[in-house]
């Protein structure tokens, strides 16, 4: 059904909606909570832990007052407490000065800060006793938003829904959910919404969880057997270019990526197609080994494609190419194609790829998505966002003028996600697995160090030394917008903050994942050219950026996230030949919370990193900020929840074992949601 027909969407605000993506009420059933807001009881200044989410009851003493700071509005009062004065301070909300009363009673809930000898909170939450009182005790779901969408609305809708799609079709077989003892899918998905506690809420998740894993794993295991089994039409054999560039090369090749380019170019030069993931940590040397693969392809009368996440990294990619085609006159023919290549460059782009002319590909996904005709491609080199199955080898085999049986496309995924062998043997069941597990002699290892919010002076004083000696810095927040989640910094805000708090010369750039893709081009190329020197941004910097010049990374709640995806967000800097540093901002004291993150102190070394991610979090962890990487499930974290996917791993086995076409009447609603998944496998595996 159309969101529309619920009360009280129009079309204004279904237009908000499909901001989000949601435009049907099955869409908006399985839009889950970001988090959950739980409500306490208020206790006294001295019982709330510092640096923690805490609520408070004060009256306002004294007068409500707002200024303004280089054009933002500071609004501050203070409140008499049990245990103390709480001093409280908000950014860009001047109608609290109206709305207030002087010697009015109101429940505060935000982040405690102790500042000396001073009790302090920013942006709290302000309640009336009465109304704070109704929600005590309960799970409030939150949802991430968008500008003009409020919580409350997503919420008002979501109960709605619920009521209206049919959930009693449950695709995961009865005998599973009682030997796991996992809820229905009715009840888990009503659950996730509006949880009646924390058990039942773990449970539900728990359910959606299972869900997303076994299915992904069912496919993936149909796929892999079908892989196998490609034979090679165009088979290569090892060419003296390789090994003359290695041997021209200004560094030697470490001993681990001389292991793996044994390993492609044995797979290469075999009769069977290569399926093969190569893992590594940013700065490993993955990219050269990529370039050996295209060298290989070229001479031997073959085309190769690499594909990158971003018009900015393609672009890099291919200007590294064409340095190296010049110095070691290695007789290749790149192109360059994005989708900001202009039509006339285009129609010229594509003639020179049909006739065979163009040996080497180079641009985003739009390689393989629009109409372009292959003479002879046998290569396609991929990021970790893009992973291929039968379909996609099929598709590409025909834009490579092959016949419909012969699907001969030499596949090779370079990720630089971390996983532990374990998880990597469940995840990548269709792949043989290639280990970058040594790092160039040459690299500075990255300073690190871990804090607390008090701190943040000195961190920006310290971005300010680094930006006066012409380098550059990536700030990290893990919202987007003000007003998602109070205990939590977003881009927009802080960006604002950082001016206020930096000298007007320092030029200061956001980024987020909401903004257009050309928005975000544009944004990573004024980066890039060093038009910006403070890039405030979501995670969606962990790929498809390579600035040597920045030289510091400040992370804002790095308790809220795992450690893997912390170790990947540092390895944006540290690429250039000077020293380069990460600052992680705790809110939290917590001395558990402190010593896991103190980890990434111990080690430069993403194995070892998120092996002790895996070992850490574990499946009560609820709140943390989404894993990312390729493995982008709607609820599943890998790391967080590891023993889930473990046992669906081994029913995905079972099942496949007892009814490998999935027959029987027990599967018959899983085999439908399947087909379902399966229409597009590349979507499925960027989710």
């Amino acid at each position: 059904m159309d969101i529309k027909t619920l009360k009280g969407v129009g079309e204004k605000t279904a237009a908000l909606f499909e901001k989000l993506n949601i435009c049907t009420t099955e869409e908006l059933v399985h839009y889950y909570p970001r988090d959950y807001e739980q409500f306490f009881d208020p206790i006294s200044l001295t019982e709330a832990p510092e640096e923690e989410l805490a609520a408070v009851e004060g009256r306002i003493s004294g007068n409500v007052a707002t200024r303004r700071v280089k054009g933002l509005s500071i609004t501050t009062f203070q409140a008499a407490c049990e245990g103390g004065v709480l001093h409280l301070t908000y950014f860009n909300m001047p109608y609290l000065k109206n709305s207030l009363k002087r010697d009015g009673t109101y429940i505060f809930r935000g982040c405690l800060h102790r500042r000396g000898e001073r009790y302090v909170m920013e942006q709290a939450g302000i309640y009336r006793p009465e109304e704070y009182g109704k929600l005590t005790g309960c799970m409030q779901p939150r949802y991430s938003t968008t500008r003009g969408l409020s919580n409350h609305a997503i919420t008002k809708a979501v109960k709605q829904a619920v009521g209206l799609v049919d959930l009693t079709k449950d695709p995961l077989p009865e005998k599973i959910r009682e030997e796991e003892g996992l809820p229905g899918l009715m009840e888990a998905v009503s659950q996730m919404h509006f949880p009646a506690d924390k058990e039942s809420l773990l449970a539900a998740r728990s359910r959606l969880v299972f869900d997303e894993f076994f299915r992904f794993i069912l496919i993936l295991r149909r796929m892999g057997e079908d892989n196998e089994r490609i034979k090679c039409v165009r088979p290569m054999i090892e060419v003296a270019q390789t090994k003359r560039l290695v041997e021209a090369l200004p560094y030697r090749l470490t001993k681990a990526q001389q292991r793996v380019w044994d390993e492609i170019r044995t797979d290469m030069s075999s009769d069977y197609a290569m399926n093969r993931l190569v893992q590594g940590d940013v700065g490993s040397g993955k990219t050269i080994l990529a370039f050996l693969a295209l060298v290989m392809c070229a001479a031997n009368g073959c085309q190769g494609a690499m594909m990158a996440p971003t018009e900015v990294l393609a672009r890099q990619h291919y200007e590294s190419l064409m340095k190296m085609n010049r110095e070691y006159d290695l007789h290749l023919h790149p192109v360059l194609l994005t989708g900001s290549v202009g039509a006339r460059d285009r129609r010229e782009i594509y003639a020179r790829i049909e006739s065979g002319e163009a040996d080497v590909v180079i641009g985003t996904h739009a390689l393989i998505q629009e109409k372009v005709a292959y003479r002879s491609l046998a290569l396609v080199i991929t990021d970790e966002q893009h992973r291929f199955g039968v379909r996609q080898r099929e598709s590409l085999a025909k834009k490579g003028g092959l016949s419909e049986n012969e699907k001969n496309i030499h596949v090779l995924v370079m990720s630089a996600t971390p996983i532990p062998r374990t998880l990597a043997i469940i995840l990548y069941g269709d792949l043989h697995i290639s280990v970058l597990d040594e790092m160039p002699a040459d690299r500075l290892p990255i300073k690190n160090c871990v804090v607390n919010t008090s701190y943040r002076n000195t961190a920006y004083k310290f971005i300010e030394k680094e930006v006066g000696q012409g380098r550059q810095v990536y700030v990290i927040c893990p919202l987007v917008e003000e007003g998602e989640s109070p205990e939590l910094e977003d881009v927009a805000s802080y960006a604002k903050k950082l001016k206020s708090a930096l000298p007007e010369t320092v030029r200061i750039g956001i980024l987020h994942g909401r903004m257009r893709p050309a928005q975000k081009n544009r944004v990573m190329e004024d980066f890039e050219a060093h038009n910006i020197d403070v890039l405030v941004s979501t995670t969606v910097i962990e790929v498809g950026i390579n600035v040597p010049n920045a030289t510091v990374m400040l992370v804002e709640n790095a308790e809220r996230f795992g450690l893997a995806q912390l170790h990947q967000l540092r390895g944006r800097v540290g690429r250039g030949d000077k020293q380069s540093y990460c600052i992680f901002i705790s809110k939290s004291q917590n001395a558990h919370t402190m010593d896991r993150l103190k980890i990434l102190n111990e080690s430069n070394d993403g194995f070892y990193i998120a092996g002790k991610d895996l070992s850490l979090r574990g499946p009560g962890d609820l709140f943390g900020i989404r894993q990312s990487g390729d493995m982008r499930f709607t609820l599943g974290d890998i790391y967080r929840d590891a023993s889930i996917l473990q046992r669906a791993s081994e029913w995905a086995d079972r099942v496949l074992t007892e009814d490998r076409n999935l027959d029987g009447p027990e599967y018959a609603v899983l085999r439908e949601a399947l087909s379902e998944q399966e229409i597009n496998e590349v979507d499925f595996r960027s989710i």
